[in-house]
């Protein structure tokens, strides 16, 4: 799937520019901004026109810093920015490998499109969500964190994901979701700090709003731990399955029946 149209392309361009821009205006001096806005107004000045408008002006010192900057064109950005999505999509790119659960499982599908919300929660959130929507996901994802909420946004502007990726502060016994789920991906950290009620209550509500079909991926649970025989419990009904993950630990997979 396609992560950007054209369309959104030649946006996501004009924001760059306009970044750089302002991020110029910000490192000089104000009098060097003088200089430059009287160099416009004498450019202007020369050409024929009906009036000198103050937006004629400042659109005229952004065109001077750009060309002092020397920032790429519309269609060389684009070749560039497409050729790192294409990296982007691998998931190598983000730490992750081929073999991973959550590659071959939820990744695999995207290239289908048979995937499009996914809610990821818990110490793996960052590059599950930035892997996901690299490859046409849309992704809420939710740490108790502030700063790891932060982090992951940042990520996803520097990206260009900034519009697949919806991140929250809050616990996940404290959000619900309002939209149909393809797949969730949980930490067992953040399963495991919840009481027995608790954890119960946030999984029936998970697997209520995800669609049929859709996958549940716990990550990562130490080998023999007793927490996989609760899940099991848990789903009953699901296609459940316990994948090997890196080192002596263990992902647990469930997918709904359809």
């Amino acid at each position: 799937m396609a992560i950007r149209t054209a369309r959104s392309l030649r946006h996501e361009y004009g924001l760059y520019i306009e970044q750089e821009v302002e991020n110029y205006k910000e490192s000089i001096a104000r009098s060097a901004i003088l200089a430059i806005g009287d160099e416009a107004a004498a450019k202007l000045a020369a050409e024929p026109q009906f009036v000198l408008t103050e937006l004629l002006l400042l659109e005229e010192v952004d065109r001077i810093i750009f060309r002092r900057l020397r920032l790429p064109t519309y269609d060389t950005w684009r070749r560039k920015r497409l050729k790192l999505h294409e990296e982007m999509r691998r998931p190598e790119h983000w730490g992750l490998s081929a073999s991973d659960v959550l590659v071959r499982t939820i990744g695999g599908a995207t290239e289908t499109g048979a995937t499009s919300h996914v809610l990821v929660a818990g110490e793996s959130a960052q590059r599950s969500a930035l892997f996901l929507a690299a490859n046409g996901c849309d992704v809420t994802a939710i740490e108790s964190r502030e700063e790891a909420v932060q982090r992951v946004m940042d990520l996803a502007i520097q990206a260009g994901l900034a519009e697949r990726v919806h991140a929250f502060t809050a616990e996940l016994d404290e959000w619900t979701p309002d939209a149909p789920l393809h797949a969730v991906v949980c930490s067992h950290s953040a399963l495991k700090d919840l009481t027995p009620r608790e954890r119960a209550r946030v999984i029936s509500v998970l697997q209520s709003a995800t669609t049929d079909g859709g996958v549940h991926l716990v990550e990562t649970i130490a080998a023999g731990s007793g927490a996989i025989e609760e899940l099991r419990a848990t789903y009953r009904g699901w296609d459940v399955s316990v994948e090997a993950d890196r080192g002596n630990e263990q992902v647990f997979l469930a997918r709904k029946e359809q």
